[in-house]
């Protein structure tokens, strides 16, 4: 792995940290972190009440190719989609429980980004 490869994944596992901390003190409990399955992967799985949420967290070190949330396309939907199908297969307890897909933008230094949550950002039928 190179170096610009380390510290990429580095940034990204620290805006993770802080994305997990800030939904922990919102009340949300985490369930999973970088649950990976077959062409996909969820970076948090938390609970918020009865829902099920999964969480896709978007660092972007700078504003200058737009925001992280931009980047969650219809390709990345699927991919999340598929990832989430998975898990609520691997775990019937939660099988029937609502879920909702959040997508957490973090921005800035990766040590303590801006973090801007996206509850409900996208649907499973589309919307």
């Amino acid at each position: 792995m190179t170096v610009d490869a380390v510290q990429r994944r580095d940034r990204g596992e620290a805006a993770e940290r802080a994305a997990c901390e800030h939904l922990q003190r919102a009340g949300l409990t985490l369930l999973a972190r970088n649950a990976r399955f077959r062409g996909g992967e969820l970076d948090l799985v938390m609970r918020d009440g009865a829902s099920v949420v999964f969480v896709e967290v978007r660092y972007r070190q700078s504003p200058a190719f737009g925001g992280g949330a931009a980047s969650v396309d219809a390709r990345k939907q699927r991919k999340l989609l598929l990832a989430a199908q998975m898990f609520l297969g691997n775990t019937p307890a939660l099988a029937q429980q609502p879920c909702r897909f959040d997508v957490i933008e973090a921005s800035g230094p990766a040590d303590d980004p801006a973090l801007r949550w996206i509850k409900d950002a996208f649907r499973a039928d589309g919307s």
